[in-house]
This record gives C-alpha cells, sequence and structure tokens, in this order.
C-alpha cells in the first residue's frame, strides 16, 4: 500500500476516535529498519484500551520496538501479544506484575494505560526504575496524586508525556495564536464541553466472580476491596468514583488544558458546579451524567458542560472550547476552528471589529496522536522533558482543575482556593477530597 493511502486511513481512523484500530498490516508494511542503536525499546502497562491505541501510535515511529506487555488479563495480554508479533515479528515479554516489568532493563520507556487509580504510583515506580514515562490523561484521580507526580518528575528529570495529545495539533496550534494575538477582545468567558451522545446507560449487573485469567486484586490495587463487578471493569470503570471521575476528568481534562493554555492561567479562585444522574438516574454508573461548573479565574470565567446521550452541543459542535472575546468568538475542537465576530449596527450599517473566518479544518493527514508520540521519543533521544508538548506539569494543571470540579460538584457549594496554602479556604469537607487514601497494602508513592 502506498503511504499516501496509509496516511489517509490513519488520519481518518483518528479522526473518529479510532486512534489504536489501525490495521496490523498496515502498521507493519510501514516500519523501518534501523540500526539496533537507534532502536527505542517501550513497554506497555495495561494494554486493553488506551493503553495499546498508545502503542500502535508509537509503532509508527521509527525505531521504535515493543519489548513487553503487562496486564492483569490474561485474554487481554495474549491477543495484544499476537499482535505485537505481526506488526513487528517478535513477540513481547508478558508479566502479569508491573513491579516485575520495571525490573527489565532491555525497556527504555513504559505507556500507563491503566484505570486513573493506577497511575500515580505506576508512573513514580516507573521513573524510579530510570525510565521514561507515556501517561494517560487524566494523570491521577486526586489532586494530591497529581502534586506527587509531578514532584516526580522534577525530581527525577525523566521524560513524562500525557496523553493529552491535543497539545500536539497544530490546528489547536494556530488558533491559540489567534486567541492570544487580542483581536477577540477582551475575554470574559471560555466555554468547554463534551456532549458524548453514544454513551447510553450502564445497566445494573450483579457482582460475580472475576472472568478466568483476571487478576482482579491486582486490578484492584490501591482502590477500596470490593466484589467484583462486570461494570467497573475495563472502560466502565470511568463512571465510578473509585477508579476516575467521571467525564469531568475523562474528557474535561482534554479541553480545560486547551482553554487554559491559551488564557495562560493555572489555578481558579473559586468553583462551583451543579447536575446529577439526570439523563439516567436508575442505571449503575456514580458519576454526574449531566454536570455544569463554572471556575473563577483572575479576570475571565470558564464553564465547563457535559452531558451523555446526546450530541447536540456549544455551536453544533459535540465538543469544544469557546472563548468569547468582545469583538468574537473562536471555536475551537477536533475538527478545526473558526472565528465568529460580534457585530454592531451603525447608521444602518452592519460594522465588525474583526472579520469571520470560516472554518479551518485541520488537515487531511493529520495524526495528532501519532505526532504526540513523536514528540515523546524525540524527547527521550534528546533527553530534554523541555522539548514536550505535554509534559506532567501541564498534565498536573488541567487534571488538578478538572479534579476541582469535581470537589465542588460533591460538596455541592461554592469552595474557594487558597493558592498559597495549597487547600480551599475555610473548607474542610473540601479539603479532604484533596487527599485519598490507599487499600490493600498499596501505600502513596514516596519521593
Amino acid at each position: 500500500m502506498k503511504r499516501r493511502q496509509f496516511l489517509q486511513q490513519a488520519s481518518t481512523a483518528a479522526g473518529i476516535g479510532m486512534a489504536g484500530m489501525l490495521p496490523l498490516e498496515l502498521l507493519a508494511a510501514n516500519r523501518k529498519d534501523i540500526s539496533p542503536n537507534e532502536k527505542l525499546g517501550i513497554a506497555v502497562i495495561g494494554c486493553n484500551g488506551m493503553g495499546w491505541a498508545n502503542m500502535t501510535k508509537h509503532f509508527q515511529v521509527d525505531g521504535v520496538e515493543c519489548i513487553a506487555l503487562c496486564d492483569v488479563d490474561q485474554s487481554v495480554l495474549e491477543k495484544r501479544s499476537a499482535g505485537v508479533k505481526e506488526i513487528q515479528g517478535k513477540a513481547p515479554r508478558l508479566y502479569g506484575d508491573y513491579r516485575k516489568l520495571l525490573e527489565d532493563k532491555d525497556i527504555d520507556a513504559v505507556i500507563i494505560g491503566t484505570p486513573d487509580h493506577w497511575h500515580c504510583r505506576m508512573m513514580v515506580d516507573a521513573v524510579q526504575a530510570d525510565k521514561h514515562v507515556y501517561v494517560e490523561k487524566p494523570i491521577a484521580n486526586t489532586i494530591q496524586e497529581c502534586r506527587i507526580m509531578m514532584a516526580a518528575g522534577k525530581k527525577y528529570g525523566k521524560v513524562v508525556q500525557v496523553g493529552q495529545w491535543q497539545r500536539s495539533g497544530a490546528h489547536y496550534e494556530k488558533a491559540i495564536e489567534y486567541v492570544r494575538s487580542g483581536k477577540l477582545g477582551n475575554i470574559r468567558l471560555v466555554k468547554v464541553w463534551a456532549y458524548q451522545g453514544w454513551m447510553k446507560p450502564v445497566p445494573v449487573l450483579p457482582d460475580s466472580a472475576p472472568p478466568e485469567g483476571v487478576d482482579y486484586a491486582m486490578w484492584l490495587g490501591p482502590a477500596p476491596n470490593r466484589p467484583f463487578n462486570p461494570n467497573r471493569f475495563h472502560f466502565n470503570f470511568r463512571w465510578f468514583w473509585d477508579y476516575a471521575g467521571g467525564l469531568m476528568t475523562d474528557w474535561g481534562v482534554h479541553e480545560i488544558d486547551i482553554a487554559l493554555y491559551a488564557m495562560q492561567a493555572k489555578a481558579p479562585k473559586s468553583v462551583m458546579a451543579s447536575g446529577g444522574k439526570l439523563a439516567y438516574p436508575d442505571d449503575a454508573s456514580e458519576t454526574p451524567d449531566t454536570l455544569q461548573a463554572i471556575f473563577e479565574y483572575e479576570n475571565f470565567n470558564m464553564l465547563w458542560e457535559h452531558a451523555t446521550g446526546i450530541d447536540n452541543g456549544n455551536y453544533g459542535r459535540t465538543e469544544g472550547i469557546a472563548f468569547i472575546g468582545n469583538h468574537a468568538t473562536l471555536v475551537v475542537n477536533r475538527q478545526g476552528w473558526e472565528v465568529i465576530p460580534e457585530t454592531q449596527w451603525e447608521d444602518g450599517i452592519n460594522k465588525y471589529e474583526v472579520e469571520a473566518i470560516p472554518q479551518q479544518d485541520r488537515a487531511w493527514d493529520a495524526d495528532y496522536v501519532k505526532d504526540h508520540a513523536q514528540n515523546f521519543v524525540d524527547a527521550i533521544r534528546a533527553n530534554d522533558p523541555g522539548l514536550l508538548n505535554c509534559g506532567i506539569e501541564t498534565g498536573g494543571i488541567a487534571a488538578i482543575n478538572a479534579q476541582m470540579g469535581n470537589i465542588a460538584y460533591k460538596t455541592g457549594r461554592k469552595v474557594y482556593w487558597d493558592k498559597g496554602m495549597g487547600l480551599f479556604k475555610n473548607d474542610k469537607e473540601a479539603s479532604a477530597l484533596i487527599s485519598t487514601e490507599y487499600h490493600n497494602g498499596w501505600s502513596l508513592p514516596k519521593l
């Protein structure tokens, strides 16, 4: 297959959110032979969903070799091992315990694609084992864990990329440049949203024995010890507080990251949130299917919205960021960006402060997840975390803000942030939700 055809298919797959679904034979056919000295050994911890999707993108980077896979589900290990062998002609080493994998001296970097509640412990253990890390977003499930990971990134100096791949999107870069140009006028509000029509109710299912070949104790790890339930396993873990933060953190970090980066903001002054299980009140999930959160920053507000079961979001887009200024609004999402001017009538004439910019589509061959992987590998080869498009500090800012939104929702009131103290002002309940307790013999990492 010609390279152009390959790129078209790769771009289409990424554009519809199927970054890990490229045909294996395409990946194999487009790999280049390079000298052993230039090869980079990568391992995947948690390789069912995004872990595997990220590995397939790294296979498109010259010189990357998959050394090992680790998963608590034997059926997943066998499936992904066969995929790796088809792509690179050599099977990876297989592990059920990530700590054993980290002892493998042939591994230069690890991809962490596990549920959120595992990210902190694994990322810190990896950098302490002298490995570089590509960790899925959100970086952690609590503010406390985010802080530990950010501190570990500084202390150990390894290259740690966060899977907020919109930072590697060329059209996002152009949109941000326009936002910072001042042409929009004073920006008083930024809207960020994710409307997910494909998400249907999570059916209530009884507890059961774990599937054969699943090490459920290892899957739980530091999370509270609960009976196995299929709803909490694999993809749907996102909708349970023990392991994740729902759409607020799952999608929110992508959009909040771009919003705060463009506005050059980091921490809010206050947050309030309202919502709940309004679409599917009786399904099995815990996190809200409908939520609005208002973040107050120094010179603007940010409004987060999410909803499941419907697609008709702001400006007719299922997801995106809108920078609303006095002169115009810039709307950007994964398909492209546009500028919608404000108008004023003067003497019967419709006048514009700025000209409209029609939809600027992302390039047909753009594959920003692959570009994010390339950026990670380039930074490793240069041994320079400063080259990363989304390092651990950047990922931490987005995740901490998203966690603040969830804390405001859980408390049911407006919470005020004390930047100097790193706590919520005069609010013991909200401040208690910053931290987490590890269970089942696991402990928070120590630096």
